[in-house]
């Protein structure tokens, strides 16, 4: 059995593609079911996710909706794996898109006895907005997006992978603690795909990057020497240069958020979309 655990704080807009496309994937070795942690919603989130029971029916999944009044998505993820009855689990935000073969894919990844990290191959949909599509554009050439399942917006372990770690902690990069947990011979990336959408704009991007740089920072400080696990390549300044010599104006709009991050100040959690 594979338990897909999706936190959900005011994602009333997205929830209902987001289980509209789990809900039409290829069919999963073992079975499935879907959590929906809707926490601390001020919308109709809850209720969009519980309106999806009958297709979730149809499609042979097990579902269930919890409606949690605390906020925090580290709560969230707490309470969707107590509830969760598969030992493979899957972990995906709410405004995720995925393919029909991600899950399928995911579950024999996952059949194996040894430690098992895995992700599906992300894709940004383009963004709206200029700036947000030269950041994307540049931002996905760097080390760690080229790097095997960089896990943001979805990550999946199996049983012993899970029991790496107890419950999630309360910190704002619970993706990145996760990965860190496998080494990078534990982590496996399938070729199906999902759209993870980036933020629009200038300041949202700065925002959002600043939540980013300050969760690794956070984990760097929490737990010396787990960062050394990520193992990506290292951005030389030659490597830099022929990225920016590729894409000037992707390179200027990446450098200028990263300015931005810089002078700011530091940010606990925000949304990434």
């Amino acid at each position: 059995m594979l338990s897909v655990i999706i936190p959900a704080s005011n994602e009333a807009d997205y929830i209902g593609a987001c289980l509209t496309a789990l809900f039409t994937s290829t069919p999963i070795p073992g079975g499935a079911e879907a959590v929906v942690v809707a926490n601390g919603c001020r919308d109709a989130t809850a209720d969009r996710a519980r309106a999806m029971a009958d297709v979730a029916r149809a499609a042979g999944w097990g579902f269930q909706v919890l409606d949690l009044v605390q906020g925090g998505k580290p709560n969230a993820l707490n309470a969707g794996d107590r509830a969760a009855t598969g030992k493979s689990r899957v972990y995906l935000d709410a405004d995720v898109i995925v393919s029909p073969p991600v899950m399928a894919e995911l579950a024999r990844a996952l059949e194996t006895e040894k430690p098992r990290y895995a992700g599906a191959t992300p894709h940004i949909p383009r963004a709206k907005s200029a700036v947000t599509r030269a950041y994307a554009r540049f931002w996905q050439s760097l080390p760690f997006a080229q790097s095997v399942a960089p896990g943001y917006g979805l990550f999946a372990v199996n049983a012993a992978g899970r029991a790496r770690w107890g419950d999630f902690p309360a910190i704002i990069s619970d993706d990145t603690f996760v990965r860190l947990q496998f080494t990078p011979a534990e982590r496996v990336q399938v070729a199906g795909t999902y759209d993870w959408p980036m933020i629009e704009g200038f300041s949202a991007l700065t925002r959002v990057r600043r939540r980013q740089d300050t969760g690794v920072a956070e984990i760097d400080r929490l737990y010396p020497g787990l960062l050394a696990r990520e193992a990506k390549p290292r951005l030389t300044k030659p490597a830099l240069a022929k990225l920016a010599r590729q894409d000037p104006i992707g390179f200027a709009t990446y450098a200028a958020i990263s300015l931005a991050v810089r002078l700011g100040k530091s940010a606990g959690w925000t949304r990434g979309r």
